[in-house]
């Protein structure tokens, strides 16, 4: 424990210089109504600007996006690259558009994905099918019976034109904050908030992590009917206040509600507590003309997949950030690697034990894939020295899984397993540990 404690020092220091993701203000960061990092409630709601409509015109060579409002916006357009996207970030909007909207393109555009990126704000992300350059972007006033209008018109450029256009100050990233009312709960660095004589709070923290959010909606079966970030953030919740529930442990989830949140930024949640287990929940599905699967699957990292289903999904999972239109071009330095090497080692090890925990507390009670452990090169698995495991509760693309998915005896039954094996892992780990004391 002590040499564990002397890495984590080592690499708190060496790594100082591998920096976070830029935070850059925004035209639209202050949220109307509601509380950063809470739900709003349904009057909140109502008052946010709403989206009636949207559409596109053109062609190949220009392309018009029109957005029907009830009020006019401020916003702010800009272009990323590989692969070729326009981002247009705005206040929370409450979106009733038609469904299906946005997955049929036209012109430059192949699709558009909407929703909130962070408390307070929204965000719209363009597939282009080239590079292409915001022409125009410009809110049209409420005139003649027609509702207050977003216009934005791209037109089609050359791959040197667009990459000179791309200078460094135009490429800005909107990173969503993680509340600070959840850091608060946490108290992983709250000390000044101890009143005098009170012991701090040493159980345990574990960190869960609801995949995708917001823009990003992951998966989906039935028409949409079944979103793989709504189904996540239920399970999630339900298992933090099963874990919550029997006073042991603190819990950090990085999103409680539906808000997109980078991978880089769910990582940073565990490593900035010091969180002692890092939980990230999923639901896969598999595409159309590859079969049919089922069951529950236990992911831990690894360079090299397990399988091929491995490597694929790991590829569509580290994807997420450029769905919500992150800039991924400015990934942190690793300059200590020969410390991070050591800490992976004793974190691998910790990640596996917790694996096959998890695994055999949870094939008493529900259905686990044939090959239920596997390992792929996840993102936000690659917390130094946090234990961490990815679940796939099981795929949405399978009518059994969607059943049990929805299922609030399916969700007990499965909270109430995960949580027996985190019971057993830190048991495991304080016997481990007492010796060394």
């Amino acid at each position: 424990m002590a040499n564990r404690a002397n890495h984590r020092v080592l690499l708190g220091c060496s790594l100082l210089c591998a920096a976070a993701i830029a935070c850059v203000p925004t035209a639209s960061q202050s949220a109307p109504d509601g509380v950063p990092g809470q739900a709003s409630s349904p009057a909140a709601v109502s008052s946010f600007p709403t989206a009636s409509d949207a559409r596109l015109a053109g062609d190949g060579k220009q392309t018009r996006f029109v957005l029907d409002l009830d009020k006019p916006v401020q916003f702010r357009a800009f272009a990323l690259a590989d692969p070729y996207r326009v981002v247009v970030d705005l206040p929370q909007l409450s979106f009733k558009l038609a469904a299906g909207v946005g997955s049929a393109g036209r012109g430059l555009v192949k699709a558009f994905r909407y929703g909130l990126v962070m408390p307070g704000g929204s965000r719209i992300v363009f597939d282009l099918t080239g590079p292409a350059k915001i022409a125009k972007s410009y809110v049209l006033e409420a005139a003649n019976g027609q509702p207050p209008r977003l216009v934005i018109e791209l037109e089609e450029i050359d791959r040197t034109a667009f990459v000179q256009m791309l200078a460094p100050e135009s490429r800005p990233e909107l990173r969503p904050a993680i509340a600070d009312a959840n850091a608060a709960v946490a108290q992983g660095d709250s000390t000044a908030a101890l009143k005098p004589g009170q012991a701090p709070d040493t159980r345990p923290l574990i960190v869960i992590d609801p995949g995708h959010g917001g823009i990003d909606n992951g998966t989906q079966a039935g028409g949409g009917d079944f979103m793989e970030k709504h189904l996540v953030l239920g399970f999630g919740l339900a298992l933090r206040d099963r874990i919550e529930k029997t006073g042991k442990y603190r819990v950090v989830m990085t999103r409680t509600d539906d808000t997109f949140v980078p991978l880089n930024d769910r990582v940073k949640v565990a490593r900035s507590q010091s969180a002692a287990l890092f939980v990230s929940i999923h639901a896969d599905a598999l595409p159309r003309g590859e079969g049919d699967a089922q069951g529950a699957t236990i992911y831990t990292l690894s360079d090299k997949a397990s399988d091929a289903e491995a490597e694929r999904l790991a590829e569509t999972e580290n994807k997420s950030d450029a769905i919500g239109g992150v800039n991924l071009t400015d990934e942190p330095t690793e300059v200590a690697d020969i410390l991070i090497d050591l800490a992976q080692r004793e974190t691998k090890t910790f990640s596996n034990r917790f694996a096959r925990l998890l695994m055999g507390e949870m094939k008493q009670t529900v259905r686990m894939h044939k090959h239920p452990l596997k390992s792929a090169g996840f993102r936000v698995l690659k917390a130094p020295d946090v234990p961490s495991v990815l679940v796939e509760l099981g795929y949405v693309s399978n009518k059994g899984d969607r059943e049990y998915l929805v299922s609030e005896n399916w969700r007990n039954k499965t909270v109430g397993s995960m949580t027996q094996a985190i019971d057993a892992f830190f048991a495991k780990r304080v016997v481990t540990a007492a010796p060394g004391k």
